[in-house]
């Protein structure tokens, strides 16, 4: 009679830790999103970015703690021109690992593909704490903030000016 409150507890411990038993280690990447990261970072190589980023993202839905496709990702957005994207991911790697050198000098080359050099100047200021002697990454993240944003590309969408007036804004052809 002892034993049978033992039972239930006993069934409710193994019902919680038996799932537990299965899943991997943090630090273990499943080697199926390893293999989809590298062949995204040949098809970025040869800039197949389509390709570079379908293979990347099914890296990250096999195992979402795989912090080399998400930085890869980034590379990926930013080669597209789309800094904004490329910010998350670098976010995304950052909130896996906080002090991950490639992230932090991905996402600071983006904020200033983007304009916001001063918060890349932070990212600078964090990576050269972290790597004292000097690394790779500071160096190139210092390079692009010294180089500073690319130029604006005015767009007819964003010229404050319309067509004169009595012209309907299409080109005429001139002989």
């Amino acid at each position: 009679m002892r034993r049978l409150p033992v039972l239930p507890a006993l069934a409710l411990f193994l019902a919680v830790a038996a799932p537990g038993a299965a899943q991997r280690p943090d630090a273990q990447i499943a080697p199926r999103s390893l293999a989809l990261q590298k062949q995204g970072e040949a098809a970025l190589a040869a800039n197949n970015l389509p390709a570079a980023n379908d293979s990347l993202e099914a890296a990250i839905v096999v195992d979402p703690r795989n912090r080399g496709a998400l930085i890869a990702l980034g590379k990926v957005a930013q080669a597209q021109a789309l800094p904004g994207k490329a910010i998350r991911y670098y976010k995304d790697a950052l909130q896996l690992d906080p002090n991950d050198l490639n992230a932090l000098a991905g996402e600071g080359d983006a904020l200033v593909q983007r304009g916001a050099v001063e918060r890349a100047k932070a990212n600078l200021a964090k990576l050269q704490g972290l790597c004292k002697g000097g690394c790779p990454q500071a160096t190139s993240l210092a390079a692009a903030i010294a180089k500073g944003p690319p130029p604006v590309v005015q767009t007819a969408e964003a010229s404050s000016k319309g067509p004169a007036k009595g012209e309907d804004g299409a080109a005429t052809k001139k002989n």
